[in-house]
């Protein structure tokens, strides 16, 4: 009978603790979606302080074409013609979490141009992000395009057309 009472007694704090563990690991994901979208609406607005909130100072890319970029090459052609992203689909996007790292892919089509060229097309992609002091910071990409867009992922999200994801 004592066992018994005991173990009413700590259900209500077991279920609390193990009910904690889903949301923080739901709201770090949505975190890092929204993340994405900030980074797409950053490249067609060419928000540099989103950007410079998003890259960690010591991010690296590899573009689309094999390219090896870093946050200090990104914030310096923001505003050059180098590049520029009209608009962007994320077609949609997997979380994956591994503690303080956290890994995004995703898909998209975009209107752009790269270097004074048209870039546009399907995207693949995948981002990795550490959560440093607090907030998740992403520090490596990697992109390649496609000749088509694949459904690869069980969750779709939508954006309006208004944004961007040129890595």
């Amino acid at each position: 009978m004592k066992f018994l009472m005991l173990a009413l007694l700590l259900l209500p704090v077991t279920s609390s603790l193990f009910g904690q563990t889903q949301p923080k690991k739901d709201s770090a994901e949505q975190t890092l979606i929204q993340m994405e979208l900030d980074w797409s609406e950053a490249d067609v607005k060419k928000d540099a302080v989103a950007l410079n909130r998003i890259l960690a100072d010591d991010w690296m890319g590899i573009d689309f074409q094999g390219a090896i970029m870093t946050k200090k090459d990104v914030m310096r052609d923001l505003h050059s013609d180098a590049t520029a992203t009209e608009s962007t689909e994320v077609k949609e996007m997997k979380v994956r979490i591994f503690g303080n790292t956290a890994l995004v892919s995703g898909t998209e089509v975009e209107k752009s141009q790269y270097q004074g060229k048209d870039s546009s097309g399907a995207y693949i992609w995948t981002d990795f992000f550490v959560l440093r002091d607090g907030r998740w910071q992403a520090v490596s990409s990697q992109s390649t395009k496609l000749a088509q867009a694949p459904r690869l992922f069980a969750k779709t999200f939508f954006v309006p057309s208004t944004m961007s994801t040129h890595r």
